[in-house]
């Protein structure tokens, strides 16, 4: 058994496996990224272990940025709970991912415990945004979206801001590209909720 680890630099993610190590549980992996707070770690559906970088800081400014204008409506429509960027979720398929920013209907988080709740909580959002930085493919962040609807996410955005377009995902559909949008909306799934993205490009 081997333990791979896809470490991400400032353009890409290297690969490094540790032979004889088992892919890390959910007990250990939960050790792992309390032992390295500083850093962004996922792990996917096959137990591989994604350790990113923070983010540089024109991203997480952008990232604030989005948890604001979620955090806004969220509390005014107060139908769900909005999450920020150090968010990570334990998907059905058992990945463990980190959205950029993400929405949770309120009845669905409160079905979960509270010691599901302190952990990676075993939910998938029902909304989520990925905003592309410098060290991100394209390529990546798609399959993470495509990722995320085959888990249930009920729509998601992805921001490419290298190239100043929007992609919208929902269920059973190909992705609607909006090319330098001013104003992206969230309806139907989140009613009134508009993102303006001067702040965000």
């Amino acid at each position: 058994m081997t333990t791979t680890l896809f470490i991400q630099n400032t353009t890409t993610a290297f690969k490094v496996s540790l032979p004889d190590r088992a892919p890390m549980n959910t007990e250990e992996f939960y050790r792992f990224c309390q032992a390295n707070r500083d850093l962004r770690i996922e792990r996917t559906a096959e137990g591989e272990v994604i350790v990113m970088p923070p983010a540089f800081s024109d991203t997480g400014n952008r990232n604030f940025n989005l948890a604001a204008y979620l955090w806004v409506w969220s509390e005014q429509d107060g139908t769900g709970l909005g999450f920020d960027s150090s968010t990570g979720f334990t998907l059905p398929n058992g990945a463990v991912r980190s959205p950029d920013a993400s929405w949770i209907k309120q009845e669905r988080w409160q079905a979960l415990s509270d010691n599901q709740k302190a952990s990676f909580a075993p939910i998938c959002p029902d909304f989520v945004i990925e905003l592309r930085s410098h060290s991100d493919t394209l390529k990546s962040l798609q399959s993470k979206m495509t990722e995320y609807l085959e888990n249930g996410v009920s729509s998601g955005w992805l921001i490419d801001r290298q190239n100043r377009q929007v992609y919208i995902y929902r269920p059973n559909q190909e992705p609607q590209v909006l090319d330098n949008p001013d104003v992206v909306n969230g309806d139907p799934e989140l009613p009134g909720f508009q993102l303006p993205m001067a702040k965000i490009w």
